[in-house]
């Protein structure tokens, strides 16, 4: 038996790949959103290595420069690098949405088991908690996190978190409202298993497929709000690069167009490819709805 396990995983693997393959293929922007988000992780963790000059280095003049065979995509204005600045703000972007994802998946999926699980009193003090927070916009909320806590790349990180918290225990609560009436978790409680252990070994992985694809969803939110806490100068402080801080400079020169267009363009195609690479996740993981 066991030997029959061991082969049993590399076709389960293979099955896997292959249906993410075809629902890719069905997509008509499924491979190149794929190729965009793999670009996106690649250039966030070797952006010091792939940009043709550090990000605060001016290399010319101080002045507005259009895209050339120097700078390819121009420099700003006062000189510096755009492509470069675009390359380490992929960085900074990538580490808000991964740091942010990882505040909002592990305190919402505890917050949602714990509601969904023990239901109750502690579920509707828990949920009323919860739409509280939900009734606020998310920029409008952020906003006020930040203007607690100050501004910085690390305190929007915290307030992007904080904000995505309800959307994930609704999910989590909701999925674990439907498997915690399954027969393995009646067997789980008759064999005098604890709660803690029903929660995270029986009952989360079989809720882990949905919070992935939400979560591919919301790294896409997430980085319009770190993009727009930027731009009103309440997220990445100055010098450091953002796609957000670009755009706002851009602004005050609109006739150099090529400040302020090629950080948009990184947003929109990243928020695009993210969304598009969230929807075949869901065609995957979820068996509705390949059925």
């Amino acid at each position: 038996m066991y030997s029959s396990e061991i082969h049993s995983r590399p076709s389960a693997t293979r099955l896997f790949l292959g249906n993410f393959a075809r629902a890719l293929t069905r997509n008509p922007l499924g491979w190149p959103s794929a190729f965009i988000v793999l670009l996106l992780i690649v250039v966030g963790l070797f952006a010091p290595w792939i940009a043709p000059y550090p990000p605060d280095m001016i290399v010319d003049m101080p002045m507005p420069s259009p895209p050339s065979e120097q700078f390819l995509l121009g420099a700003d204005e006062i000189g510096r690098d755009v492509l470069s600045r675009i390359i380490a703000g992929t960085a900074v972007s990538l580490r808000v949405m991964v740091l942010s994802l990882v505040i909002s998946i592990a305190v919402g999926s505890v917050v949602g088991l714990i509601a969904g699980y023990f239901r109750g009193v502690v579920e509707s003090i828990i949920m009323r908690i919860m739409d509280a927070l939900l009734a606020f916009p998310m920029l409008v909320l952020a906003l006020a996190i930040i203007a607690f806590l100050g501004p910085g790349i690390n305190n929007a990180i915290i307030a992007i978190g904080i904000v995505n918290v309800p959307k994930f225990a609704r999910l989590v609560r909701g999925e674990v409202l439907g498997v915690s009436k399954k027969e393995f978790v009646t067997a789980a409680r008759s064999l005098g298993y604890g709660n803690m252990r029903i929660m995270f070994r029986h009952i989360w992985p079989n809720v882990a497929g949905s919070v992935i694809v939400y979560a591919s969803i919301s790294a896409s939110h997430a980085l319009i709000t770190e993009a727009a806490l930027s731009f009103l100068g309440l997220g990445v402080q100055p010098p450091d690069p953002s796609w957000g801080i670009m755009i706002a400079t851009g602004m005050s020169y609109l006739s150099e167009w090529w400040i302020s267009f090629f950080p948009g363009l990184a947003i929109f195609l990243t928020v695009l490819s993210l969304n598009v690479f969230g929807d075949v996740l869901r065609d995957v993981l979820d068996p509705r709805d390949r059925q």
